[in-house]
Parts: C-alpha cells; sequence; structure tokens
C-alpha cells in the first residue's frame, strides 16, 4: 500500500484507527456474519451502534440534557435551509454572521423562505478576518444569530464566540466540529457536515435544544422538521448507517486519545508549525488572514507567483503530499490539517516548504 499524506478540504484524511478497525470489521461486524452495511436499522445490533455514537458526541462536547444529538442527510447545504424553515416565523428575521462563501450560501438559502439580515459582512476586506465580538449589529428581535465557526475557503476561524444574550446562536460548525473543548451548550443549535473532522460523507451531525423546539414551526414537510427526527431518535427514516458507524469509530479515536483537550493541543501545534514556516520565509510565502483570525483547520498561504504555487504543488503530489490546491474560488495553496491529520504530515511539509522556498527563492 502507497501511503500519502491527505491535506484535502473534504471530504477529508480519517484516523488510521478508526479506518483499521472497519477494515477489520466489514465483512462480519460484531459477530452478526454481515457487514454493518447490511445489518437492519431497527437490529438491535445497529440500535445499540447508533446511540454509542450519539452518547459520545454528547459525552464529548459535556451536553445537558436539553440539547439532543442528531444523525441527519443532505450536508450542511440541506441545514441551511432547514435551520430557517423550522425557526424563523413567518413575518421574523434572522442574522447572519458574513464571514466568506458558506455563510453566503446559508444566508441565501435562508432568503427563500423568510427573511435575513447581515448582522456583520466581511466581504468588502475579502473575508481576510472574523470580526471583534463588539462589531456585531444584533437584532434583539432576531430569530437566530448565524454563524459559520470556521470557513475551508479563506482560512478564518473563530477564536471566541459571541454572547448572543436571548437572541438563540446557531453554529455551522462543519469544517471544526471537535477541535477543541467550548461552550456547546450556549449554542442552540449545531450543525456539521461529517466529512471535514468527524467521520466521511453522508452523515450530517446536529445539536439542537430540546426547548427551542417548542417554538419551531409547524407548517412545514415532517422530514424537514427537526422534532420529528427529535422523537424518533434520528431513526424516522433509513440513516446513513455506514457513515455513522465510521463515525462513532473517530468519536472513539478521539475519546481514547484525550478528548478535545488534547485534540486542541495537538491541533495547535500543527498548526504553529506550518504558521512558523510562513512567518520566517515573508518573502516567500504570505498568509492572506490577519494572525488573530488564521484558521487552525485549514491553512491558506501564497506564493509569489501562481507558476510557483503550480509547481509547489506538482511537487508536493510528487513527494507525497496531496490535495495541497486552494479552493478554486481564491487559487493559492490550502493545508487542511484537522484532527486525523498526523503531527508527522505537518512536519513533512514544514520541511518542504522550507526546501522548496530555498530551492525557488
Amino acid at each position: 500500500m502507497s501511503k500519502v499524506w491527505n491535506f484535502y478540504a473534504g471530504p477529508a484524511t480519517l484516523p488510521a484507527a478508526a479506518l483499521e478497525r472497519a477494515h477489520a470489521e466489514l465483512l462480519d461486524w460484531e459477530g452478526t456474519g454481515m457487514s454493518v452495511m447490511e445489518i437492519s436499522h431497527r437490529s438491535r445490533e445497529y440500535d445499540a451502534l447508533h446511540h454509542e455514537a450519539m452518547d459520545l458526541v454528547a459525552e464529548l462536547l459535556g451536553l445537558d440534557d436539553d440539547h439532543h444529538v442528531l444523525f441527519l442527510q443532505g450536508g450542511a447545504s440541506l441545514q441551511f435551509a432547514m435551520v430557517p424553515m423550522n425557526f424563523i416565523a413567518p413575518g421574523g428575521s434572522a442574522d447572519y454572521v458574513m464571514t466568506g462563501a458558506w455563510a453566503d450560501k446559508a444566508i441565501k438559502e435562508a432568503r427563500i423562505v423568510a427573511d435575513a439580515r447581515e448582522a456583520w459582512s466581511g466581504a468588502g476586506e475579502s473575508y481576510t478576518r472574523i470580526p471583534a465580538v463588539d462589531e456585531l449589529d444584533i437584532d434583539p428581535n432576531a430569530a437566530y444569530v448565524h454563524l459559520t465557526s470556521n470557513n475551508t475557503i479563506r482560512g478564518t476561524q473563530w477564536t471566541e464566540f459571541p454572547d448572543t444574550g436571548d437572541v438563540p446562536l446557531v453554529g455551522d460548525m462543519s469544517s471544526d466540529f471537535l477541535w477543541r473543548p467550548f461552550d456547546a451548550n450556549a449554542f442552540s443549535l449545531i450543525y456539521a457536515g461529517a466529512q471535514k473532522n468527524v467521520g466521511p460523507s453522508g452523515v450530517t451531525v446536529v445539536v439542537v435544544r430540546k426547548s427551542w423546539l417548542e417554538r419551531a414551526n409547524d407548517g412545514i414537510p415532517t422530514l424537514l422538521k427537526y422534532a420529528t427526527h427529535v422523537a424518533k431518535d434520528s431513526l424516522y427514516n433509513t440513516p446513513p448507517s455506514f457513515a455513522i458507524y465510521m463515525v462513532r469509530n473517530v468519536l472513539r479515536w478521539i475519546k481514547d486519545n484525550g478528548g478535545l483537550a488534547a485534540m486542541e493541543r495537538r491541533n495547535k501545534g500543527k498548526a504553529e508549525r506550518l504558521y512558523g514556516v510562513i512567518d520566517a520565509l515573508p518573502d516567500f510565502y504570505r498568509c492572506p488572514v490577519e494572525k488573530g483570525s488564521r484558521s487552525v483547520m485549514n491553512v491558506v498561504f501564497r506564493l509569489p507567483t501562481e507558476e510557483l504555487e503550480a509547481k509547489f504543488i506538482a511537487e508536493a503530489k510528487a513527494a507525497g503530499m496531496v490535495g495541497l490546491k486552494g479552493h478554486r474560488s481564491v487559487g493559492g495553496c490550502r493545508a487542511s490539517i484537522y484532527n486525523a491529520m498526523e503531527p508527522e504530515g505537518v512536519d513533512v511539509l514544514a520541511s518542504f516548504m522550507e526546501e522548496f522556498a530555498r530551492k525557488n527563492g
């Protein structure tokens, strides 16, 4: 087997332990004589797995009894629509903090079904920073405030979440879910497509405040109601069982390796290594993000010319590092260093960056 260091932004690298367990259990899961992909989602065996995954999310986040964990389909893109459909009352509006492309997609979906306003926008600054908390213009009558915790394309990330008072807080945490400890109970709803930091594509983790559901709209399709999925523990319809199985494997790996506090130390160490190279070679590498807003998950950087960037990406791939091309909308280079990226892989990339600058600077 040829091993590469996978820096793709998503679907992204997974912990070796999670993959090895799946490999060992693929044909005979838990002594059933079947793959987990073949067994009924109504079976006792699958039910135990399903609830273990839910319990692990709750444990790692330290959720209180007023929050419920869901496993849904449709990715974060469906959540862009489900959140306003459920929680913006007729004639109401919600606030969105505009920090990049995914926030832009979210507010566009919200405006299809209701009113939504911008509580702050970084568009005029090319989304190079996260706003200070006191810059937010929050409507006290808003149905909720929506933010994107980490921006994979622009490489920015919230370090401190705002206190929105009586206005419910909603977070799209698709690309940095479970990377560090934080007060998840301060959020009325969190959603995260698993394929970047906690599992494969095909499942979205949602954490919703049960008491907030009492205010949810009722006149929407059954499958689009959060209350439907809460009542049935995400088993109203057939769940993406193999994706949930893989999420369980990843959650076990996180817990076995010290939980979120250990993930934070691991991730910050990796980010410091890469940003250290960039800052030490300012005539060759440039990070187009304000230092206080730099993402620990997605390190974006530019080289002096696009030709050098293409050469960098090609030579890195030849050296066993893939997925370093920046998003097509912004260009440049990007190293996604989620929980599962080993520090060794980051060291390999950092050393390659130093050598590439020496040869081409």
